[in-house]
């Protein structure tokens, strides 16, 4: 072939595949602006900062072409209807709890915890590779949304008490900000649940307008100084053994997006999900020395109050799964998970970590 006729032919081939190719790589990475409410204050670091994770890591690695605005509760969404304007399309996006729709329908509590549940890591095992996720999203798809873990708190606290709990008879009239399925629980036992904003959980306590409340854990916890109003400060909260956090997508809006963007945005949930617990993980415990050493009473809950709430729970969730399909399914699957969860663990970490706090105690460590 001339010399000259190959470079020219070739020249064209490479401009025509050039004009074919533009077109195709804009589609797949379109400069998009999208904006995430969160139900939580920005001066909470760590809740909240899950969602800043995750919309730098979009961001960066769409060089910037997809960017996520993310506004704290009540800036441009009231902390509580942060899923309601994802579902309304008002928002592209939400951070959230999924028990806090608890009110709609108690199966969206199975997308954060539920009292006696899993831990964090049975959480993400059921999330990811237990099918749990795929439930949660077969029965978010009615309110336009799909919902990805986004964070999670590791096992939270059992609350702060102006009075000290010895029996389940001391729990009795007690006013106690705790709301949702933990508030259907505590409620057999003469609890009077009380729904609060966090930022009015304090002013509560110190006026007496309520008795007790339940929040996160030591790091939060301490921001918000419970510890001053509230000495007692008890522990497991057994209705959050592994609180997981969510990233709510409206439905319309992922369906849209290149595949590429709902890879990048899959894979920004899952730092951020990780990134959560390692935060919470490496500040609460010199949050709970310093709370101690502050003059907070850290207490256990005793057992017969820890067997009552338990049996209060299972007859709980025998009553609402008689009357509630969806939330039948996820309890069973969740139970199903759980059962063999702790078979293994009780082999595994358990047997490890308990050693190793014995240890602790005789200062070997």
């Amino acid at each position: 072939m001339d010399r000259r006729r190959f470079i020219t032919r070739s020249g064209t081939l490479a401009a025509a595949a050039t004009t074919l190719a533009a077109p195709a790589l804009a589609q797949s990475a379109p400069e998009l602006k999208w904006r995430l409410t969160s139900s939580f204050p920005k001066s909470l670091d760590t809740i909240y900062g899950a969602a800043e994770v995750f919309a730098k890591f979009v961001a960066e690695a769409t060089d910037n072409k997809f960017q996520i605005q993310c506004f704290p509760a009540g800036e441009i969404v009231p902390g509580l209807q942060a899923a309601d304007k994802v579902s309304d399309g008002t928002v592209e996006m939400a951070h959230t709890c999924s028990y806090y729709y608890w009110g709609k329908d108690p199966t969206f509590a199975f997308g954060t915890a539920v009292p006696f549940g899993l831990n964090s890591r049975q959480q993400n095992a059921w999330f990811y590779h237990g099918g749990g996720n795929e439930l949660l999203n077969e029965f978010y798809a009615p309110y336009n949304f799909i919902g990805m873990p986004g964070g999670n708190t590791g096992a939270q606290m059992g609350g702060w008490f102006r009075k000290e709990i010895k029996t389940v008879e001391d729990l009795k009239g007690v006013k106690m900000r705790i709301a949702g399925f933990a508030g259907a629980v505590m409620q057999k036992l003469g609890v009077v649940p009380q729904q609060i904003a966090g930022g009015d959980i304090y002013p509560s306590l110190e006026k007496g307008t309520i008795d007790a409340a339940e929040w996160v854990g030591p790091y939060d916890d301490q921001k918000l100084g419970f510890n001053k109003v509230a000495p007692y400060y008890y522990y497991p909260g057994w209705w959050e053994g592994g609180a997981a956090l969510h990233f709510f997508i409206n439905k319309g809006k992922w369906d849209e997006l290149p595949k590429n963007y709902q890879a990048v945005i899959t894979a920004a949930a899952m730092a951020a999900n990780v990134d959560a617990q390692a935060k919470y993980d490496q500040v609460n415990p010199a949050a709970i020395k310093k709370l101690v050493a502050d003059g907070a009473k850290l207490r256990p809950y005793p057992q017969e109050v820890m067997e009552a709430c338990f049996t209060a729970a299972k007859e709980t969730y025998a009553e609402i799964s008689a009357k509630n399909a969806a939330f039948k399914k996820l309890y069973e699957a969740m139970a199903a998970q759980r059962n063999d969860a702790y078979l293994w663990q009780q082999v595994s970490e358990n047997t490890f970590d308990t050693f190793m706090m014995n240890q602790q105690r005789k200062k070997q460590l």
